[in-house]
């Protein structure tokens, strides 16, 4: 440990499932200091945020539905490190949010996926200009990164691929921004996926999923029961490699997120990706 004050914390989407599990995180950690946390949810307003995320101590935290004041409250405390904030929200309003805490100088730690690519730019190219550290993680699994360099040396013997996502019905983007990242790791290999032996024709439209880059299929199952699953499919003559990553709680998540909230304070730039950082 260090003589550092502990590093200030806003967790935007605190109500959510997600969001609990991140304020119990940084409750429990030394290095961190919850400051804020954000819900639009009415029924939560004014709640102690521990208490919500069901900690056994109140934190004198509540839910509050002001971003703006809390971001700029933050930018204005001299006495502390520079804020960070971690948003598991909704697609339709992260990329306001990201801006936001940018303009702030605040950190922003997105959980959030559905950004379109012009947006992941645009913020790239917002916190450039500022000086900035945005990270921007699909999956905060290491479970998931391992896949992933699981899939990435596969890739290199197999030329038919698929990805099949798999997560609660609650979710709003499909496919799942993990999903997506995968297909791009895979596309960045210089060789093109699934060539043609027929020529398809689709009974139904979508039958056979999405296809991201370089001809990888991507098929998402939105099902209650589940909470986040991606297998990686390999075919070849005679036989089938399958990688596959299961999440049983929300607690695996919590690893990645801490170590991306340490780590982004010395970041200037927008950085894609778990992997990036580890």
């Amino acid at each position: 440990m260090t003589n550092q004050a502990p590093i200030p914390v806003i967790v935007n989407g605190a109500a959510g499932k997600m969001g609990r599990e991140v304020i119990k995180a940084v409750a429990q950690a030394p290095d961190l200091n919850l400051v804020g946390a954000i819900d639009h949810s009415l029924e939560h307003q004014d709640k102690d945020a521990g208490e919500l995320a069901g900690l056994s101590e109140p934190l004198e935290v509540p839910i509050s539905n002001q971003l703006e004041p809390m971001l700029g409250y933050v930018a204005g405390d001299r006495q502390s490190p520079p804020g960070v904030i971690v948003d598991f929200t909704h697609p339709d309003s992260v990329y306001d949010n990201i801006r936001s805490a940018i303009a702030y100088g605040i950190r922003p730690v997105i959980g959030t996926t559905g950004l379109s690519p012009e947006q992941i730019q645009d913020l790239a190219d917002f916190a450039d200009k500022a000086s900035t550290g945005c990270l921007i993680i699909p999956n905060f699994s290491i479970g998931m990164v391992l896949l992933q360099q699981a899939a990435i040396a596969a890739s290199k013997y197999f030329d038919h691929v698929e990805i099949i996502e798999l997560h609660h019905n609650q979710k709003a983007d499909a496919p799942s921004g993990t999903a997506i990242q995968t297909a791009q790791l895979l596309g960045e290999l210089g060789k093109t996926f699934n060539p043609a032996l027929v020529e398809e024709t689709e009974k139904l439209p979508g039958a056979r999923g999405s296809i991201a880059d370089e001809g990888i299929r991507i098929h998402s199952v939105r099902l209650p029961g589940l909470i986040a699953h991606q297998e990686v499919i390999f075919g070849a003559a005679g036989q089938i490699y399958t990688l596959r990553h299961d999440t049983s709680d929300r607690a695996c998540y919590m690893p990645g997120v801490l170590l991306a909230i340490r780590k982004i304070l010395a970041l200037k730039s927008l950085v894609y990706g778990l992997e990036k950082i580890l």
